[in-house]
């Protein structure tokens, strides 16, 4: 049986593939902190995730696809992901395993951590 944030989990990533920061946003505490993955440093809020976002996707065009899923004793969920990310003409740029670290807040998604797997 999917839990709760499971499926809010998995809303998130499908709306982000479909490239639909609303859909997206709605998964989103409002103090959202996303990190800049191919940059450093974090985002924070709907316009900053919005902003990001909207100029990533006219440089890269990444793809992640969740694989596992982990609750954590200290409440975080670590969702394994295969990403792909390729440039704007389709050549491959990265295409492996990575791992989001989220914390929840109020049922929604308050910040994403990436480990390295």
């Amino acid at each position: 049986m999917e839990k709760p944030n499971q499926r809010l989990i998995e809303k998130a990533y499908a709306a982000f593939n479909a490239r639909d920061i609303d859909a997206a946003l709605s998964t989103m505490h409002p103090d959202i902190q996303w990190p800049k993955a191919f940059e450093g440093g974090y985002v924070s809020g709907y316009n900053g995730i919005r902003d990001y976002w909207t100029r990533q996707w006219t440089e890269i065009n990444p793809r992640v696809e969740p694989t596992g899923f982990e609750e954590r004793q200290d409440g975080t969920v670590a969702i394994t992901v295969h990403q792909v990310v390729k440039d704007l003409q389709g050549a491959t740029l990265f295409d492996g395993t990575v791992k989001h670290l989220y914390t929840l807040q109020d049922g929604l998604l308050r910040r994403m951590d990436i480990e390295l797997v």
